[in-house]
């Protein structure tokens, strides 16, 4: 839990990333416009400015990131609701949702999150943070603002005149950096809209 001075605390097995410091921004746009691409070439420009930057990432139903084979995969088969695997390096915690467990939203994910500066996201295209919209000429999809609000920027590969939001090269990094830290929101603030929404 939070504590009024902003302070990280460890309740419930979660720790919460509500400290005013840490930020939160999304990226939206059409299957296989490069977000994830993008996301890829801003997180060492973000790290080189000394930012400590976490991602959180939607994915299909199916997906898996352990092994078949692997101790922590045979712990899961077995019926291990919970496998952590640790080692000098890094941890993971796999966590399987019971038939009548819900997917966590992103407000729990969040949540979830040891303390950082940023949080990129990927993904949870309908829930409230602010986010940039990657267009991309080849996919001759229209964007997807003005439609979604939460749009408060686009990067793009091609001229897109006449926009109310702040448009940039999808080819300069620095440009699309300087969007990311200048339209993040503090995680409180995206927590609480989220709350209002029921997420």
């Amino acid at each position: 839990m939070s504590t009024d001075d902003g302070a990280v605390t460890k309740g419930a097995g979660i720790m919460e990333t509500t400290a005013p410091e840490t930020r939160a921004i999304g990226f939206a746009g059409w299957s296989g416009a490069g977000k994830t691409t993008l996301i890829a070439r801003l997180l060492p420009a973000l790290v080189a400015r000394g930012l400590r930057v976490s991602t959180i990432k939607h994915a299909h139903h199916g997906f898996d990131v352990d092994k078949p084979g692997k101790d922590s995969w045979v712990h899961r088969k077995a019926g291990a609701q919970e496998v952590l695997v640790a080692s000098s390096r890094r941890w993971v915690l796999m966590h399987e949702l019971g038939t009548e467990e819900a997917e966590p939203g992103l407000g729990e994910l969040l949540r979830r999150l040891s303390p950082c500066d940023l949080v990129l996201v990927e993904g949870f295209k309908r829930d409230p943070l602010p986010k940039i919209e990657i267009v991309r000429a080849e996919s001759g999809t229209p964007p997807l603002y003005p439609g979604d609000p939460t749009i408060v920027a686009v990067a793009s590969d091609r001229s897109l005149p006449g926009l109310a939001i702040p448009v940039v090269d999808l080819g300069d990094l620095d440009a699309v950096t300087a969007l990311v830290l200048g339209r993040a929101e503090p995680v409180a603030a995206v927590l609480g809209r989220l709350g209002r929404a029921g997420g």
